[in-house]
């Protein structure tokens, strides 16, 4: 259930950070501590068959997962050492597909809660999942490329996959702290992974409970194409080249959130692809004055920059995108050679 159907590849934007990149890797003893924390969810469901995914410990009697993961559901049950245990009750956000269930007696190994309004483009990040098919918890490192400010917190995009069974998986800094929920991503080979932020949680942590088959709202990533997050919507058009449409929208977007950079990149790219190179360079210096190190403003002013020939402009482009990451610097070094590969055919 972990897929957005009808959503579509998502595109999602290289948001910049300088953080920490020489961190070293996280040790197999810190790794075995943060698995701890893990349990699996089992559902029945009305049909009576059996769904999985996964949740975390927040507290010794609370487990987050997905709101999802429990949908349709007849009963719940975590499973700890092979020892089962069932809910008490359950606190739910279904906008934002976060579930808290309660337990007793089940003594979980809690972890702690990070605040993601300290998250930073590029952060390495520890994801670990617990597929249906795994007879481990399976870990996979990797870094923030986005993060959407939305609802007061911000959605997490990372490069670690889940795949199903490892909704509700947890993601944490190299601290071993908890960042977010893994909860959708897009389908496709080359999917992008999406997780909800801990603030949500905390959020969740004051509401009252209610009943597990209770009417509720559809997570906000699977409402109608009209009622998603304008970094949602323009996804389609993008991927397919329709740049009319990709400016109305981001007209819409910048006009809605003048102060976000994806949405005046989003401005940018459309201007660019239909010719308008002045205004194109505007608004991509517009999202770099919000963002003074958005690599994909930096990347689409570097192309412009080698397409007029302006190696001082190039130069100090490349200087900038360093700043943010060797590895950030090899992938517009890639981009601007496959381009010029191109321009030469």
């Amino acid at each position: 259930m972990i897929s957005m159907n009808k959503l579509g590849l998502f595109f999602v934007l290289m948001t910049p950070n300088v953080y920490a990149e020489h961190m070293p890797a996280p040790t197999d003893e810190f790794l075995y501590h943060l698995k701890q924390s893990l349990v699996k969810v089992t559902t029945t469901t009305k049909s009576g068959g059996h769904s999985f995914g996964t949740g975390v410990a927040i507290s010794k009697d609370h487990v987050v997962t997905n709101c999802h993961v429990l949908t349709n559901a007849n009963g719940i049950s975590i499973s700890k050492w092979g020892v089962e245990y069932a809910p008490l009750s359950l606190q739910a956000d279904w906008k934002h597909d976060l579930c808290i269930l309660k337990f007793e007696w089940a003594d979980l190994k809690p972890v702690v809660m990070s605040d993601s309004d300290n998250l930073h483009y590029e952060q390495p990040v520890i994801s670990i999942s617990m597929p249906t098919d795994s007879p481990a918890p399976y870990v996979a490192l990797s870094n923030i490329k986005a993060l959407y400010p939305m609802d007061g917190a911000e959605v997490v995009r990372t490069e670690a996959a889940f795949s199903i069974g490892a909704s509700g998986s947890p993601i944490f800094d190299y601290a071993g702290k908890l960042i977010g929920i893994s909860t959708f991503k897009s389908p496709g080979r080359k999917a992008y992974y999406y997780n909800m932020p801990v603030k949500w949680i905390k959020a969740l942590l004051t509401h009252e409970s209610t009943d597990l088959n209770a009417l509720h709202d559809l997570p906000f990533w699977d409402a109608p194409e009209e009622k998603r997050p304008f970094f949602m919507q323009i996804v389609m058009p993008f991927q397919n080249s329709r740049w009319v449409d990709v400016r109305e929208i981001a007209l819409h977007w910048v006009n809605d959130e003048p102060k976000n950079a994806e949405a005046w990149y989003y401005l940018g790219a459309s201007f660019q692809h239909l010719g308008d190179i002045p205004h194109a360079v505007q608004h991509f210096r517009k999202a770099l004055a919000l963002h003074d190190m958005h690599p994909a403003s930096l990347s689409a002013l570097a192309l412009i920059a080698q397409s007029q020939g302006d190696l001082v402009e190039l130069s100090k482009i490349k200087s900038q995108v360093k700043e943010i990451s060797h590895e950030a610097l090899e992938g517009l070094n890639d981009t601007l050679s496959a381009n010029q590969l191109s321009t030469n055919r």
